[in-house]
């Protein structure tokens, strides 16, 4: 059997879709590539498993549909999985439909947090014939081609399908796998090289993505609303710091890896963070790649950070998301404004370079409480606490808490079944006294504190290298982009 995991283009004015393992999907004027960790296990279990693996992203590619939709009539895939997501889920059904007709034989199988909150929808909206719920859908798709192919009796829990006209499903899904049975990931495969350069996580290059937990293990009383992906992980897992090490020993080894970006919601603190460290320090890879992860606020001590940037970690993404104490506490983020302002602090005095990210657009915040978060931001930035941030309007989508509470508010702007909108171009819901171009200017203000004479100055300080130089041009020019991603003439 042939199988496909595919990313179809979508053309759009808008900009390029950042729709890969992407929590918040958005359209980017300045192309972003994140390699997708979960559909690249799929893919290299497969081929471990003996079947012949397409890897199909068209957006990586820069394919224009109709080329894709050629390239993938002549391959003729037995099973084709497709990662979608709540702006392009409509888009996705048109897709399918584009496939039965060239391919009436084939096997199509959606993934993703959207088809998980919702899979009878797509089900009954389209030609879809199986809908894989869960994060786990690199296990469950080895399960499908082997149930598909007469390996294997039954499916296991997480999966709908049609039969005889009806559709059914298993049940609910079950994260019972454990993440230290996964095979390294086949980069060649992968097509690894299309995410390795075009990526702002990486100030070396070449760059690699890892994934050592699914997902994030702040899930207390649910996790953060506004998040989708509780509805794919509403349980934390991660793999033994070895196994971790592993990976980047092979990855410095095979590929001559110089960056290496591990995708865990949030990465694991605690034993597990100073037993990874020291096997960073004990086996020379914090001498040969620089290491960058998500984090969270209210986890981590000086000695923590001192342990890191000694094992060869440079950048910590944390999510601040508002200035206003209310806000955080609304969103269950656990964490306090006096709280973040210290331990931003704290990791850039050891030398790591902590990226923020923020949102606005919250339907009870008032523009005074929005310029909290903006002065917040200001704060960071031109203190050099925070080196980088990123700025969005938040977007509730199906599956999270922040989403039921939208519909039972009546907060959204719009027909919350008006899929297509929620890209971030526009706010999604009401607030109190903002308009929606008036949202999105605030999100192009917070992105202008890069262009501020202080932030600048600091950072002309910071250049040490010609490596310093390009990466501060290559951070202009996507600050320049994003402003446009969220000018005025892309807002409502």
């Amino acid at each position: 059997m042939k199988i496909a995991i595919s990313y179809p283009p979508i053309q759009s004015e808008k900009g390029v879709p950042l729709l890969s393992q992407n929590r918040q999907f958005q359209y980017f004027q300045s192309p972003t590539y994140i390699y997708p960790v979960v559909p690249a296990y799929a893919a290299t279990m497969l081929k471990n498993a003996g079947y012949e693996v397409v890897w199909d992203d068209g957006i990586a590619e820069e394919k224009t549909f109709d080329q894709w939709l050629k390239d993938i009539e002549q391959r003729k895939p037995d099973v084709l999985m497709i990662e979608s997501k709540t702006p392009v889920i409509k888009k996705h059904w048109k897709i399918i439909s584009d496939i039965k007709k060239v391919l009436p034989s084939s096997k199509v199988a959606l993934v993703g947090d959207h088809v998980t909150a919702l899979p009878l929808e797509s089900m009954q909206k389209s030609e879809v014939d199986f809908v894989l719920t869960g994060g786990d859908y690199d296990f469950l798709l080895l399960n499908l081609v082997n149930f598909l192919n007469g390996k294997e009796k039954q499916l296991e829990p997480g999966f709908w399908y049609r039969e005889n006209n009806a559709i059914k499903n298993t049940g609910q899904f079950k994260l019972n796998h454990s993440l230290d049975d996964l095979p390294y990931i086949d980069r060649e495969l992968t097509k690894w090289q299309l995410y390795n350069e075009s990526n702002g996580n990486f100030k070396v290059t070449p760059g690699a993505y890892t994934m050592a937990g699914r997902d994030c293990w702040w899930r207390k009383d649910g996790g953060c609303t506004f998040c989708s992906w509780p509805t794919l992980y509403p349980t934390f897992r991660v793999m033994k710091p070895e196994r971790l090490a592993d990976e980047i020993g092979l990855l410095i080894e095979h590929y001559r890896v110089k960056s290496v970006f591990d995708d865990t919601g949030c990465f694991p603190a605690g034993e597990w963070l100073r037993g990874f460290a020291n096997l960073m320090i004990e086996r020379g890879y914090n001498k040969k790649v620089q290491f960058s992860c998500n984090m969270r606020f209210g986890t981590l001590k000086r000695e923590d950070y001192q342990l890191m940037k000694k094992a060869g970690f440079r950048m910590l993404l944390f999510g601040i998301e508002s200035g206003n104490q209310a806000t955080l506490d609304k969103l269950n983020k656990g964490t306090t404004i006096t709280g973040i302002m210290e331990e931003c602090r704290l990791p850039r005095e050891e030398g790591l370079e902590p990226h923020i990210t923020i949102m606005v657009g919250y339907p009870w915040e008032t523009r005074q409480e929005a310029l909290k978060t903006l002065a917040v931001a200001k704060t960071l930035m031109q203190k050099g606490w925070a080196i980088t941030l990123q700025s969005t309007v938040v977007i509730p989508y199906p599956g999270s808490k922040l989403y039921a509470e939208a519909l039972k508010n009546n907060w959204f702007r719009f027909d919350p079944k008006d899929y297509e909108r929620f890209d971030m171009k526009e706010p999604v819901l009401n607030t109190p006294d903002m308009t929606p171009e008036e949202v999105m200017k605030l999100c192009d203000e917070i992105y202008k504190v890069f262009l501020t004479p202080k932030y600048m100055l600091r950072q002309l300080t910071r250049i040490r290298t010609l490596r310093d130089v390009k990466y501060s041009v290559k951070g202009v020019a996507k600050v320049l982009a994003h402003v446009k991603d969220f000018g005025r003439e892309n807002g409502s």
